[in-house]
């Protein structure tokens, strides 16, 4: 591995006697490391992309490419990290079959794997929020989806029914409670689905990995700097990036916990998220994407409980686990997360209305 990267920092015009560098962050997709060039106050971060998840990477290159010249020309003074060009002019480097790109590290900045106050909940709400709005005026059908059908939730459901009816008889035993609760909920996909072709539900230019840890924080001041992890950034709908920061954001535990009474919903926080984000996105949203602010958590939790339901019965063939039920924890996990939105939703409904009012 030392000698690839070696090979790859050349390529981007760092020779061997001029660096260091170490693994960083605790991301499970790619392999990221902290890159020091020796003598200068230079850091970047480099990463090999994980072409197990993005079967095109340059695909991600292209998207970020574009994004990148819209915010120059519009709105230059916003910090968007792009990727760094090699020496050849490319947008990532391909050494040993794999692609890699090089980014400036942010200085001064730290990046949470949790959240312990609802600050950071809206400083993260407000600088997602930021980035779609400042590409409120860019075409979204100019990026090409880096993994098709991410936050398609007809295909997750239809992904669930294959696997239900292929599954082996004694896993469906054992996650019957769940399977019964997967079908019952299919009606947040026929809501779902009653909204998706009005023009007043737009496809936007959407992060879809909102969780805390693609937010940069400034290390002093804990104020949101700007995201990061732009692998995802594609079309999609505003409840992408807003239901995934309900659904990583809202529990102080994360869908590992097995202990289900750990799991509630933490309304400070709620009302932290809704504020931030429509700070920026309150002035662009239609009324039907304000109508659907609360249904946006429920739809993402509803899509995750089928995506490790799914992987549960199709023998854990895409999530790590740790021991051949962990799936199933995080599907009964998720389905109480989601129980939790409907036990309290006049309250969190009355914060959306408040908020909205503002």
């Amino acid at each position: 591995m030392n000698n690839t990267i070696l090979e790859v920092l050349k390529a981007y015009g760092i020779g061997a006697d001029q660096v260091s560098w170490r693994t960083f962050g605790t991301g499970h997709i790619n392999s990221t490391y902290l890159v020091s060039v020796e003598g200068q106050n230079e850091q970047f971060i480099l990463q090999s992309i994980n072409q197990k998840v993005f079967n095109n990477p340059l695909i991600i290159a292209e998207n970020v490419r574009l994004v990148s010249s819209y915010l120059r020309e519009h709105h230059p003074s916003y910090l968007f990290v792009s990727s760094i060009p090699t020496i050849e002019g490319d947008e990532m480097a391909f050494v040993d079959e794999t692609f890699w790109r090089l980014t400036t590290y942010i200085s001064n900045s730290i990046a949470y794997d949790t959240l312990s106050d609802p600050n950071q909940a809206f400083e993260a709400a407000e600088q997602f929020g930021r980035l779609s709005k400042l590409l409120d005026g860019f075409d979204a059908s100019l990026l090409r989806p880096s993994i098709p059908g991410f936050h398609d939730l007809n295909l997750r459901y239809e992904q669930f029914k294959v696997a239900l009816d292929n599954a082996n008889p004694s896993l469906k035993e054992i996650a019957n409670e769940q399977i019964e609760k997967a079908l019952r909920h299919s009606f947040i996909l026929e809501y779902f689905n009653s909204y998706s072709n009005s023009p007043d539900f737009p496809d936007r230019v959407m992060h879809h990995d909102t969780k805390i840890s693609n937010m940069l924080f400034e290390k002093e001041t804990n104020k949101g700097i700007c995201v990061i992890d732009l692998d995802t950034l594609m079309a999609g709908k505003f409840i992408s990036d807003l239901g995934d920061m309900m659904r990583t954001y809202l529990c102080a535990h994360s869908e590992n916990e097995a202990d289900i009474d750990k799991i509630f919903i933490r309304i400070e926080y709620f009302e932290a998220i809704i504020k931030g984000y429509l700070k920026e996105m309150g002035s662009i949203l239609t009324s039907t994407e304000k109508e659907l602010i609360l249904f946006s958590g429920k739809y993402l939790i509803y899509m995750q409980a089928l995506r490790f339901l799914t992987d549960y019965l199709n023998g854990n063939i895409y999530y790590p686990v740790a021991y051949p039920e962990q799936n199933l924890v995080r599907t009964v996990n998720q389905f109480k997360l989601l129980s939790e939105f409907f036990n309290k939703e006049k309250i969190l409904q009355s914060i959306v209305d408040r908020c909205l009012k503002a």
